[in-house]
């Protein structure tokens, strides 16, 4: 160096004087860079063309925010995918990020490309581990970007680049800087494990990270694709005219602006400016730029008034730092593309999400009515055939209107409801006692409150205030927040709350009619849901609520807006154990529980352990699978298999939202699901010799095992009856039952089979994708279950590996049948070939290395045939009012029959002696004495034992 430096101080020619020194402080600058190796950030992503596949999560270190398939046709080609670097650099190192499924046939080619220069081949990417990283070592090529050439999805999940910096950004400060171009910009920068902030220079912006308030059918993606002449149109038929989109920074990531660039394509809306702001840690709002669109297709600054020559229009008057939120307002008109400059700090990668163990059978719930248990006929009774009927699913998502519990205002009945007569207490009994989880979904607006509204504004599924309330206040909801501290107080498991606060109708409507009486802490109910679908924006404004607004209502739901509200209002005040749902989403993205997100963050804060206060325990979503991948919007033909309808995206976006914001709570699905009607765009089709219905079956069933595989952990499908089965409307001829015979579809009898197969079991891993191969567990013991995940009607072979396994079975759902069918095979050296179709099959191997021994694994405990003593023992009527009648045949003569009834609690209640007898014994028991609530009947006899749960129920009023 100190040679190159004499050599220029003795030039001959001193007019070059400048040109030499600025030159040596280049090369003192690049040899600076050229002491370390590091992260070379990606700053922006331009495929050649556009093939229907979104980038981004390539701009983000979490290996479980994936790329997502795209299947149309444009996207079955080689086209070139530039990332461009942040900085110029010496690349010495590419790690790809190898994701599932192979393609030795259609590989992916990485080239590093220096502008100017051709591109260089560093590496044939075909995808043959399976969640790993792959480093490829490079001989230290400089590249300003990187080259993947890729066919259809064959691609590396994530691209890190490593190298020597050569060059550092400048910030415009006129007209001479050309932009950065391409499809998505970065969240991420610098190093994987903390923030590296960067010299000054253009801001990574991940265009999918904004989201709007309201229902937008697109994103802001196209404001930061760097395509200028093309305008940013984010859906027709919004709700709202006027709107706010945030940006929310990330946790350690830095955002420092000092210049801003938005550049002016076609038309103008000075009446209605582009509006952007930044919010601090304080949450102070401050306005740092407009957009009006009076110039035409050149870039503007921040400030309209600025000459469009001025050396320094694109600088903020005030730079802004440590910016937390960036709020753009629009009444529908954006910048063709909008950039921020100045310094950043990429946020630390986040950890993982956590396995979770979810039983298999938690997807198999149905959504349901009480009417699919009672007879409306005799509404205080549980009907055997439509509780059989029910025991096909692990769960049922209540639906129940408001009014059926609050009929006049601060009047609450439950046992029976004076509004349809119907008897909560003995259904959510009956439930408990088979082993039926219930999601209370408490929706519409009961009569009294609609009756605010004016005659031509009163629709049941309004947003749940009374007429003229303030939709973002949490006190407008008070009279919903109060209904729910009485439910919760009431079937809850909080025997302790004050009773005090406790209050029930006491009139009756009728001589001989029962009585409603306080109840406390019965257990019944751990799972809650604040109302239904409220982003329903078909039915216009005053029925749809912004995430922002329905966070306020819940806040007033969950615990009277943090105990704000007074006593006796919001769920948790009434029971700290119940879990409070979000109601399920009829919008597949997650703008709205952002919003929800940082309406907390702003008005309820943070817990002591720096989480946020949130107002739910559940987030929960809808989605109904079809060729459009639109689910309830759009203009779809069919319905489709879950592999091909673009869920897995969507699933994992929520499960995402929920590990880094939300501490990995539960997400849910509430709804999903096929018509039956051939005119229903959301039907399921016949598939070769597959009617309708089966192929229904198929989906069904490969639905519940998509989302286990995925980390949903429970799904409720819609629904147990078809509502129309006559009528081309979709949902309405969904049902999984027989409404007229009560008796199981093909997709009843796949659920009811698959849990008693193996509905204890639990996910564990995937080993192959094509066909899908999974493995589930319990106890040690494995259960792989196997699919095409196609809807065309094809078959393929695979071999499983068994390891030492010597023999096996594989079981068949079946049509009709309580149980799959099942066949014994021989594995060769522990391999298993067999043919996989689009109806998933269940293999479990016995013997060294599978099962510890061979027995019938149900629902994963092993069923023990009944003795013939128990099945002659016959306990009704079941409910019952005042007495039961036993029937059964005597095990012999020598000992007494002894029965005992107890409480679900355990107490003793009830005991009594019945003689030794040869034949038949009937014996009849009085209740009288009896709380209404679930009983357990123990009857013995020598050494003979078994027992019965009984419903002990209200007298009946008709």
């Amino acid at each position: 160096m100190y040679c190159l430096i004499n050599h220029f101080l003795n030039a001959d020619v001193m007019g070059k004087v400048k040109f030499t020194f600025t030159l040596l402080l280049l090369l003192i600058l690049n040899h600076s860079f050229s002491q370390t190796v590091q992260r070379i950030a990606i700053s922006a992503i331009n495929p050649a063309k556009s093939t229907g596949v979104n980038f981004s999560p390539w701009l983000n270190d979490d290996v479980t925010v994936l790329v997502a398939d795209a299947w149309g046709s444009a996207n079955m080609q080689y086209v070139d995918v530039r990332l461009a670097l942040q900085q110029r650099a010496q690349v010495t190192k590419i790690s790809l990020y190898d994701g599932q499924g192979t393609f030795s046939t259609t590989p992916a080619y990485i080239y590093t490309k220096k502008k100017g220069s051709g591109p260089k081949l560093v590496a044939t990417f075909t995808g043959s581990l399976y969640n790993q990283w792959i480093d490829i070592n490079v001989s230290q090529y400089t590249a300003d970007s990187i080259i993947v050439r890729r066919y259809g999805n064959c691609i590396p999940q994530k691209i890190w680049v490593y190298g020597i910096p050569t060059s550092t950004n400048i910030v415009p400060s006129g007209g001479t800087t050309s932009p950065t171009t391409g499809s998505s910009t970065g969240s991420k920068g610098g190093g994987s494990s903390s923030p590296v902030a960067t010299t000054p220079g253009k801001i990574p912006v991940e265009g999918s990270r904004w989201y709007q308030l309201n229902n937008c059918s697109n994103g802001l993606d196209g404001m930061f694709d760097g395509v200028l002449g093309t305008a940013v149109q984010t859906g027709w038929g919004k709700i709202l005219t006027n709107y706010d989109s945030y940006y929310p920074v990330h946790k350690g990531e830095v955002i420092n602006i000092d210049s801003i660039k938005f550049y002016d394509g076609a038309g103008s809306n000075t009446a209605t400016p582009f509006t952007l702001y930044a919010i601090d840690s304080n949450w102070t709002k401050t306005k740092i730029a407009e957009f009006n669109g009076s110039q035409y297709n050149v870039w503007v600054g921040p400030d309209p008034s600025s000459s469009v020559t001025s050396a320094t229009r694109f600088k903020l008057a005030t730079p802004m730092k440590n910016v937390r939120y960036l709020v753009i307002n629009s009444s529908g008109a954006f910048p063709n593309e909008m950039e921020l400059w100045g310094s950043y700090a990429a946020a630390p990668a986040i950890s993982a999400a956590p396995a979770k163990n979810i039983k298999l059978k938690q997807s198999f719930g149905v959504n349901a009515f009480e009417w699919d248990f009672i007879n409306p006929n005799a509404p205080l009774q549980i009907e055997a055939t439509r509780m059989k009927a029910a025991k096909t699913f692990s769960g049922i998502r209540h639906y129940l209107d408001w009014e059926r519990l609050e009929l006049t205002e601060g009047k609450y009945t439950y046992n029976p409801a004076h509004s349809g007569g119907w008897n909560y207490d003995t259904l959510y009994q009956a439930c408990k006692a088979e082993g039926i989880e219930v999601l209370a979904c408490i929706k519409t607006l009961p009569g009294w409150m609609l009756a605010t509204y004016p005659s031509t504004e009163r629709d049941a599924e309004n947003v749940p205030v009374k007429y003229n309330k303030d939709f973002s206040q949490p006190a407008s909801y008070i009279e919903q927040a109060k209904m729910g501290f009485q439910f919760a107080a009431r079937y809850g498991s909080n025997t302790g709350v004050t009773t005090s606060l406790l209050s029930v109708n006491t009139a009756t409507r009728w001589a001989n009619d029962p009585v409603n009486t306080v109840k406390k802490g019965m257990n019944l109910i751990k799972y809650i849901e604040c109302e239904n679908e409220r982003d329903k924006w078909w039915k216009g404004r005053k029925a749809y609520q912004t995430g922002r607004e329905y966070a306020a209502n819940m806040s007033a739901f969950y615990d009277g807006h943090k105990n704000t509200m007074g006593t006796g209002v919001g769920v948790k005040n009434a029971d700290p154990n119940m879990q409070v749902v979000i109601g399920g989403l009829a919008g597949t993205s997650v703008d709205y529980v952002m919003g929800m997100i940082d309406w907390c963050k702003q008005y309820r804060g943070y817990n002591a352990d720096g989480s946020i206060n949130l107002c739910w325990d559940v987030i929960n979503y809808h989605v109904y699978h079809n060729d459009s991948k639109s689910s309830q919007s759009g203009t779809s033909n069919r319905g489709a298999a879950p592999e091909v309808a673009g869920a897995e995206s969507v699933a994992k976006n929520f499960i995402d939202v929920a590990h880094r914001y939300c501490n990995d709570m539960p997400v849910w699905i509430t709804e999903t699901g096929y018509d039956e009607n051939q005119g229903s765009p959301l039907k399921a089709v016949a598939i070769g010799s597959k009617s309708v219905l089966r192929t229904q079956a198929d989906w069904i069933l490969r639905t519940a095992l998509f989302y286990a595989r995925t980390g949903v952990e429970r799904v409720f499908m819609y629904q147990m009856y078809d509502d129309n089965p006559t009528s081309t409307i979709k949902f309405s001829s969904s049902g999984l039952m027989d409404k007229n015979t009560r008796a199981r579809k093909p997709a009843g009898d796949f659920i009811l089979q698959t849990t008693k197969l193996m509905g204890e079991y639990t996910y564990k891993q995937t080993i192959s994708t094509n066909p899908i191969v999974d493995r589930y567990e319990l106890n040690g013991k494995s259960i792989y279950v196997l699919v095409k995940p196609t809807e065309n009607g094809s078959t393929m072979s695979y071999t499983l590996n068994l390891g030492s396994a010597t023999s096996a079975k594989v079981f068949t759902p079946a049509v009709g049948q309580d149980s799959m069918a099942v066949s014994s095979q021989t594995p060769s050296s522990g391999k298993l070939t067999l043919t996989v179709s689009e109806t998933p099959i269940f293999v479990m191997g016995f013997g060294a290395g599978g099962q510890l021994k061979e027995e019938p694994a149900t629902g994963g405990i092993k069923e023990v045939e009944k003795s013939k003593w128990e099945q002659t023992i016959q306990v009704y009527p079941n409910p019952a009012t005042s007495y039961i009648d036993l029937q059964m045949e005597s095990a012999d003569d020598k000992d007494d029959i002894q029965i005992n009834v107890y409480s679900s609690g355990g107490t003793l209640a009830k005991t009594l002696s019945v003689a030794r007898t040869i034949g038949s014994v009937m014996n009849r028991i009085d209740l009288s004495s009896l709380q209404t609530g679930m009983y357990i009947v123990e009857i013995k006899q020598g050494l003979n034992r078994t027992i019965k749960k009984i419903i002990k129920a209200e007298p009946s009023g008709y």
